[in-house]
């Protein structure tokens, strides 16, 4: 799927506990306390409807260490859930942008390393042809582009723990913005998934202003 330039959605996808958090407090990669909630049918429908329409992942050099040493190994995995092995395969063979300062080459396929502010990247990217530009989990991205105002739809997956600690994804300071629920929708274990889009008057959509 794509759609016009001037048109590309930037889409930023996190899971968050009750309290607010994306990482524990002492283990900021720990995401043990996700699991359970992540296999869900709820959450699994939520990333499916997230990806279709995405032409470009873009990541953290963390997320996408995580990211692209486990899920290539999901695709022909014996009992694999059809929802997580289409991920997977989306993500191997979709164009991928990694935000790195440190990183000098990329180790994986469709891939280009970036060290330039997200919000400059996703401007660059809103220049060339293709679907959405999905964030995939990426904290530090998805606060930059918060910041920015330079989210087009914000999508979370609520998960009915407190984890007590640990970073928040909404600091405070944000630009003051609107936002539409566009679906939510409630599954096993109090999973929650909700998408929100960002209300712009017409003419500033595309500027993100």
């Amino acid at each position: 799927m794509t759609a016009q330039t001037d048109c590309r959605r930037v889409v930023t996808n996190i899971a968050l506990s009750l309290d607010g958090r994306y990482a524990a407090p002492d283990n900021p990669l720990d995401m043990s306390w996700v699991m359970p909630y992540a296999v869900t049918g709820v959450a699994r429908d939520h990333l499916t409807g997230l990806w279709e329409p995405t032409t470009t992942a873009l990541l953290g050099r963390v997320n996408a260490e995580g990211f692209l040493g486990f899920w290539p190994t999901v695709i022909g995995m014996e009992g694999a859930d059809p929802r997580d092995e289409g991920f997977a395969r989306w993500l191997v063979d979709t164009d991928k942008v990694v935000l790195s300062s440190t990183l000098g080459e990329a180790p994986w396929e469709r891939t280009t390393v970036v060290d330039k502010p997200a919000a400059e990247v996703v401007a660059d990217l809103r220049a060339t042809e293709g679907g959405d530009i999905l964030v995939l989990s990426s904290a530090s991205v998805i606060k930059a582009l918060l910041a920015a105002d330079q989210v087009d739809r914000l999508a979370l997956t609520v998960f009915p723990v407190f984890l007590g600690g640990g970073p928040r994804l909404f600091d405070d300071g944000l630009p003051a913005a609107k936002w539409s629920l566009t679906t939510q929708k409630a599954g096993e274990h109090g999973t929650l998934s909700l998408v929100y889009d960002r209300v712009r008057r017409p003419h500033t959509a595309a500027a993100g202003a």
